[in-house]
């Protein structure tokens, strides 16, 4: 039996225990999704959205990219971000960061990546920004420093989009969170909220 063929096999036993324990789950699922949730994650495998947020299928609207970037040019996203909340009508925005990010280590080094180097662009921007604070800081408590910050500006870029801002402006109540997920201990750490473009509650990690 080789790789695919045993996933396959993990699937149907999934698929038969979803349903012995709720026979009805995957008619209700395959007639319309109305998650609340929208989460914004890194690709990276660890970091499973529905898992860790204890939820099952059909409760959360994702999109993912490596460190959890909010570009303005990308079309890609605006197309999920705009979905999720004029069709979809969800209530949450998550962005989440994770500590441990290849792709925010990755920002902090010289070397040449390659094309992912274009990406990690925004991040050195963050970088610029937070220059100040950061150049206090050492290993391991820079690099989580990165990763929150991170988040407060892909935050803050999800805030700033036309796609949100008009919700805001027509009354639709939409709440936006930046959390960063610890490897080491499974949990979620809020990092900032925001429910308008003015109104902004940051949170001590």
């Amino acid at each position: 039996m080789n790789d695919i063929d045993k996933l396959c096999e993990r699937n149907q036993a999934w698929a038969d225990r979803v349903t012995d324990e709720d026979p009805e789950f995957f008619k209700r699922l395959s007639l319309q999704q109305t998650p609340d949730w929208f989460w914004i994650g890194c690709s990276d495998s660890r970091v499973p959205a529905n898992q860790l947020m204890d939820l099952p299928p059909g409760e959360v609207f994702v999109h993912r990219n490596i460190a959890n970037v909010v570009s303005p040019s990308d079309l890609n996203f605006l197309s999920v971000l705009q979905y999720a909340v004029e069709v979809l009508r969800v209530k949450h925005v998550i962005v989440c960061g994770h500590y441990g990010c290849g792709g925010i280590r990755a920002s902090e080094s010289d070397k040449d990546h390659g094309l992912i180097d274009n990406w990690l662009n925004h991040i050195r921007l963050v970088k610029r920004l937070h220059s100040e604070e950061l150049e206090g800081l050492t290993g391991d408590k820079r690099f989580d420093r990165l990763c929150e910050l991170n988040v407060v500006e892909q935050v803050r870029n999800v805030a700033h989009t036309t796609i949100v801002r008009n919700a805001w402006a027509r009354g639709q109540g939409l709440l936006l969170h930046g959390v960063v997920y610890s490897l080491a201990t499974g949990v979620l750490n809020r990092v900032v909220q925001r429910s308008s473009e003015n109104d902004v509650q940051v949170f001590q990690v």
